[in-house]
């Protein structure tokens, strides 16, 4: 099933290639989520999951448990592959951002403050979209409730103009 802008697909998806490559991780718990309000980089001020760059040679699994203990200190143990994300940025640099999406209900330690991220657990009933990048809504629902997708989104600085949003058996890393 997708969920789709009624307007064509304004890129060429099919001969995309990303400018940067990088990871989130949905820490759970029973009836919670665990979220960051983020204080550098892209979406600065927003709130989000931890996550960031895959450095060259490393995997997507290693990015994701990497950034996780560096922006909130907690190791995680095992994460799950949920998504595919596909970003094109139509402003400034033009930034194309693949993003492989995990989630983990194996993990040590308690979340604290760092330079990059601020982290609070809420209930997955109250996840504060109207905080958080306009696309989450569509996809992360789903990604709580234990479901996987793909999707491709474009934006204009923080605005999104189109998306498409297909959920899937088992996320497929693109």
């Amino acid at each position: 099933m997708a969920e789709t802008d009624a307007s064509p697909a304004p890129i060429d998806w099919g001969g995309w290639e990303p400018s940067m490559r990088a990871t989130l991780v949905f820490l759970t718990r029973p009836g919670e989520v665990l979220l960051i309000h983020k204080k550098t980089g892209l979406g600065k001020g927003k709130v989000n999951a931890p996550g960031g760059k895959i450095e060259p040679g490393e995997t997507p699994e290693a990015a994701a448990v990497r950034e996780v203990r560096e922006e909130i200190g907690v190791e995680v143990h095992a994460v799950e592959h949920a998504g595919t994300l596909r970003f094109q940025f139509v402003d400034g640099e033009k930034l194309a951002l693949h993003c492989e999406v995990y989630r983990a209900s194996e993990f040590s330690g308690v979340p604290s403050e760092s330079r990059e991220a601020d982290p609070f657990w809420c209930s997955v009933d109250a996840v504060p979209y109207g905080r958080m990048w306009e696309d989450d809504q569509y996809w992360l629902p789903g990604v709580l409730a234990g479901g996987c997708f793909t999707g491709d989104f474009v934006f204009d600085g923080e605005r999104m103009l189109w998306r498409e949003v297909r959920v899937v058996a088992s996320a497929p890393r693109r």
